[in-house]
């Protein structure tokens, strides 16, 4: 099974439909995609800055974003299929589609480990991984990003550069899986991933 997180940052970008259709297409029964919080986290950001709000309540916030960018992408591919836990992710997966990661078991009532803003959709897509024992993950980004996929100093790198979230390097390092960062262009790169995999 493959992770594959599409960030927020494509929302609007025209190239985003070309993504979804090629993981529709070529990658049924084996991907789940992780959304990204887009424009819905940046406004819990600044609820929580306007508003003095706890962690808790800005993380659900963000995580309700993540769902919100995951119905736009589903209503971009109606392919895809949204899923909510674990178990449904699988059975998506198992049942030959592509499984689309709507996040609502990552509400929290009580502060956590993951509700913290050094955490955001790059470390939730490892996470997820981790639970679902995947094989492979995949960062799709706007911005520019290493051709090869980067050691593990880079990541730290990254984080400081603001390409990954502060707490990436601590999950890639216990990654069993290759991880993997494509910008919004690479989309030949992901075919390739796909295909030498079928």
């Amino acid at each position: 099974m493959w992770v594959i997180k599409i960030g927020g940052s494509m929302a609007k970008d025209p190239l985003l439909v070309d993504w979804l259709e090629q993981l529709s297409g070529l990658g049924g029964g084996r991907v789940v995609i992780v959304p990204g919080g887009a424009g819905y986290a940046d406004a819990a950001r600044l609820a929580q800055s306007e508003w003095h709000l706890d962690d808790v309540v800005a993380h659900n916030m963000a995580v309700l974003g993540m769902g919100q960018f995951a119905f736009m992408l589903q209503g971009l591919c109606q392919d895809l299929v949204l899923a909510a836990g674990e178990e449904d992710l699988e059975r998506v997966v198992h049942s030959g589609r592509v499984a689309l990661w709507m996040p609502l078991d990552l509400l929290r009532r009580e502060a956590d480990e993951l509700t913290t803003w050094d955490v955001t959709s790059d470390s939730l897509a490892l996470w997820l991984a981790n639970r679902l024992n995947a094989e492979r993950v995949i960062l799709v980004k706007s911005c520019p990003v290493p051709l090869l996929p980067p050691s593990p100093g880079q990541w730290l790198e990254l984080a400081e550069d603001g390409v990954v979230d502060r707490r990436f390097p601590a999950y890639a390092a216990e990654a069993a899986y290759p991880i993997h960062l494509l910008e919004r262009t690479e989309l030949p790169r992901l075919r390739e991933l796909l295909l030498a995999e079928t």
